[in-house]
């Protein structure tokens, strides 16, 4: 199979075009107000995208307890069911806000409308992201030849691909089915693929299928997933108080969830939409960082634990592989300006 690179960004922002005249993509039910336009002042409203994955979903959290609000930041948080969906809306300038992976913003980030720089660090997937492969599937080097189903470009895309890297094993040496994550679960359940990449909770529905296993998962490949909250340049340079009331938001819900555990879960898994019993498998697999791990993830460093680190090796690897065509400014994709602020207001 010849390497499809990541969707041309210039056919990503038509098709953004497209979906702002005719339709909105599935957002949060309890959400009102969805203009389309973003305002400049101080009082403006911040549209922010989160999609399917444990590390985001304490966000709906702050919507429910009104940790907005109690912290200054007027948000509107709007759900996506496909997580490129959330990624083609920032990149276009049709949010102010995503939740995404580092290699997926570095993606995006070198056209994206308005720039795009993480600002907080929420998890490191630690065994969440999963290859699930069909019953006589037992190594990597059995995938050669077979159907493996990934949404192209993301993030199980990307760990299915360093894995492969791994072994010497060549992408061309594997038949690559290009489908939204959820779909591509359901594609493998029905036989049509023997393995699937897939993020919580689409994995679970892909063990349904009899024989099925986990083949490897983010867990061998620590600090390659960081996941992280991403705004735009123009949102950091007009309206800077409102970025750290984002990043001052987020740690007020892990006090949240610590003081109501019971209460946390029972939101979370209603955003996820399973029960809080099949939440509970989720909670491994997420490495949901603290303040301090925040500090040493922007931090410089010579491992994958440091973004800037991480960042370079991420970059080099995209453009040998063909995800993208050209490198962002890794200086300016990275902002740890608001989680120092926090830090210095706690004392730390």
């Amino acid at each position: 199979m010849k390497i499809r690179k990541l969707l041309p960004l210039c056919v990503v922002f038509v098709l953004s075009l497209v979906l702002t005249i005719s339709c909105n993509p599935t957002t949060d039910p309890d959400v009102t107000d969805s203009q389309g336009s973003l305002g400049t002042g101080a009082s403006a409203k911040i549209v922010m995208g989160y999609s399917n994955w444990p590390g985001w979903w304490p966000w709906a959290i702050a919507k429910e307890a009104g940790l907005f609000a109690e912290n200054g930041v007027n948000v509107e948080l709007k759900w996506f069911d496909g997580y490129l969906e959330s990624m083609q809306a920032l990149g276009a300038g049709r949010l102010d806000a995503n939740c995404q992976t580092l290699n997926d913003t570095i993606s995006f980030a070198a056209d994206a409308i308005h720039g795009e720089v993480a600002v907080l660090v929420n998890d490191n997937s630690a065994g969440n992201d999963k290859i699930i492969v069909a019953e006589d599937i037992n190594s990597l080097e059995d995938l050669k030849g077979k159907k493996v189903a990934v949404e192209e470009g993301v993030v199980d895309d990307f760990l299915l691909t360093l894995a492969l890297e791994e072994k010497g094993i060549s992408r061309d040496e594997v038949e690559i089915e290009n489908l939204e994550t959820g779909a591509a679960a359901a594609a493998f359940v029905s036989g049509k693929v023997d393995a699937v990449g897939a993020f919580p909770p689409h994995w679970l529905t892909a063990l349904k299928r009899e024989g099925s296993k986990e083949l490897i998962s983010s867990k061998d490949f620590p600090g390659a997933i960081p996941d992280l909250l991403v705004v735009t340049q123009k949102l950091i340079d007009e309206q800077p108080e409102q970025v750290e009331a984002l990043v001052n938001t987020w740690f007020a819900t892990l006090d949240f969830i610590e003081k109501n555990p019971d209460k946390a879960d029972e939101i979370m898994a209603k955003r996820a939409d399973v029960s809080v019993e099949e939440f509970q498998q989720f909670k491994e697999g997420t490495k949901i960082f603290t303040l301090e791990e925040n500090l040493e993830a922007f931090s410089p460093g010579d491992s994958m634990k440091h973004m800037p680190f991480a960042a370079k090796k991420m970059t080099k690897f995209m453009l040998d592989v063909g995800f993208i065509e050209k490198a962002p400014d890794l200086d300016k994709i990275l902002d740890d300006q608001f989680v120092k602020a926090y830090a210095e207001s706690q004392g730390s």
